[in-house]
């Protein structure tokens, strides 16, 4: 059995040491791991955390698209509604101005016919005393062809 302790030392002095550093190795690698680990760990946490807080500003987000769309909403509901009144009332102004504009066409209707009822009788008046001039020319040549048959007759 020599040999076979020759070989098994020779394999042992060739394999442990060997076998030792590779342990020492796999501690160190193990270590590693661990800080690794570890670090992954952390930032796993972190994207966690990060997750959480897009996730939060997510929900902030659409809280506030919410809250503004009602907001819009409401003021196209009280655009629409003011829109409404404004329209009503300036219908009712174009109303009451055309009745109005009506109204004073009417009157002014009114005093053209008075004013060309006063111009008719004041051409009247005129006329009549054109015609009375006229008359009063016709009896003063009508008295003068009288006296004139008269002298006539009497010589």
């Amino acid at each position: 059995m020599d040999i076979t302790n020759i070989v098994r030392t020779a394999l042992q002095e060739m394999i442990v040491p060997e076998l030792n550093s590779i342990k020492k190795e796999n501690a160190e690698i193990k270590a590693s791991l661990g800080l690794i680990n570890k670090r992954l760990d952390d930032v796993n946490s972190h994207l966690v955390d990060q997750s959480r807080r897009i996730d939060e500003t997510n929900k902030r987000i659409d809280e506030v698209r919410t809250e503004l769309i009602g907001r819009i909403d409401e003021t196209n509901k009280r655009i629409d509604t003011i829109r409404e009144e404004l329209t009503k009332k300036i219908d009712t102004v174009r109303e009451e101005l055309a009745q109005e504009i009506r109204d004073v066409r009417i009157e002014l209707r009114a005093e053209i016919a008075k004013t060309n009822s006063r111009i008719d009788r004041l051409y009247e008046v005129i006329v009549r005393r054109d015609e009375h001039h006229k008359l009063e020319q016709r009896v003063a040549d009508l008295e003068r062809d009288v006296s004139e048959l008269k002298r006539r007759l009497v010589a």
